[in-house]
C-alpha cells in the first residue's frame, strides 16, 4: 500500500505496534479531550464516567499526570479496584449508587471542575447537576443516546461550560507518542486476538466485560 508521507507519523522504538495501536481512537480521544479542549489544571478536581473503557483509562491516566484529582465511575467492583490502581482517587460504583449525589458529597458540596461524559442519555441531567460554579462538561460521544433530555437552569445558573471534542488531531497523537516513549502513558490493553478470533473480541465488548482496549492484529 502506498500512502502519502504527510500522513505518516514515526513511531518511536520504545513504543509496540500494540501500544500505538491503541492510541488514536481511546488515548488521542481522552487526550484531545482534557488537554486540548477542556484545559484540565493541576488540582481540579474531574469525574469520568465509564472510566474502565478505552477513553476513561485514558482519562485517568492523563489527569493523573496532569496531578488532577479522579473520581472515577465503573460498573463493578473488580473495575473499580484496578481504576484505584492507575490512580483514581475516589471510585463510584454507577449501578449501586447515583454518582452525582456522591461526587456531590467527595467535593463538599462544592461540585467538579470537569466532568467526562461520551454516554449522553440519562446521565446527562445528573451530570450537569454535578458541575461546580464555572465547571467544564466535556463530551465526545453519546454511547446511551444522543438526544437526552437536558435542565438548562443548571448551565445558567453555575455558569458552566459545554465543550465537544470530536476525535484528535496529528499533534495530540505526536504528544501522546512521546509520553508512552517516556513511560507516563501506559496504555491498558485488555487482551489481544488474532484477527480469527474477532467475533470474541466484539462479544467481550458487547458483554461490558472490558477494562482498557482490545487489540485485533492480523
Amino acid at each position: 500500500i502506498a500512502v502519502d508521507a504527510d500522513n505518516l507519523i514515526a513511531m518511536p522504538d520504545a513504543v509496540t505496534f500494540e501500544q500505538a495501536a491503541s492510541l488514536p481512537i481511546a488515548y488521542g480521544t481522552a487526550y484531545r479531550m482534557l488537554i486540548s479542549r477542556g484545559r484540565l489544571q493541576p488540582g481540579e478536581l474531574v469525574l469520568i464516567l465509564g472510566a474502565s473503557g478505552g477513553v476513561g483509562t485514558g482519562c485517568v491516566q492523563i489527569a493523573k499526570n496532569l496531578k488532577a484529582r479522579v473520581i472515577a465511575c465503573a460498573s463493578s467492583a473488580s473495575k473499580l479496584k484496578r481504576l484505584q490502581e492507575l490512580g483514581a482517587d475516589y471510585v463510584i460504583d454507577y449501578t449501586k449508587e447515583d454518582f452525582s449525589r456522591r461526587a456531590w458529597e467527595i467535593s463538599g458540596k462544592k461540585g467538579v471542575d470537569v466532568l467526562v461524559n461520551y454516554t449522553g442519555g440519562d446521565t446527562w441531567v445528573p451530570s450537569l447537576r454535578t458541575l461546580a460554579r464555572y465547571g467544564r462538561l466535556l463530551t465526545c460521544g453519546a454511547t446511551a443516546g444522543f438526544d437526552p433530555k437536558t435542565d438548562i437552569r443548571y448551565i445558567w445558573r453555575r455558569e458552566v461550560n459545554i465543550v465537544g471534542a470530536n476525535g484528535w488531531t496529528r499533534q495530540d497523537l505526536e504528544a501522546l507518542l512521546a509520553q508512552v516513549e517516556r513511560g507516563s502513558i501506559k496504555p491498558i490493553i485488555h487482551a489481544v486476538y488474532p484477527l480469527a478470533e474477532s467475533r470474541e473480541a466484539l462479544r467481550v465488548m458487547e458483554d461490558r466485560e472490558v477494562f482498557g482496549k482490545i487489540i485485533v492484529t492480523p
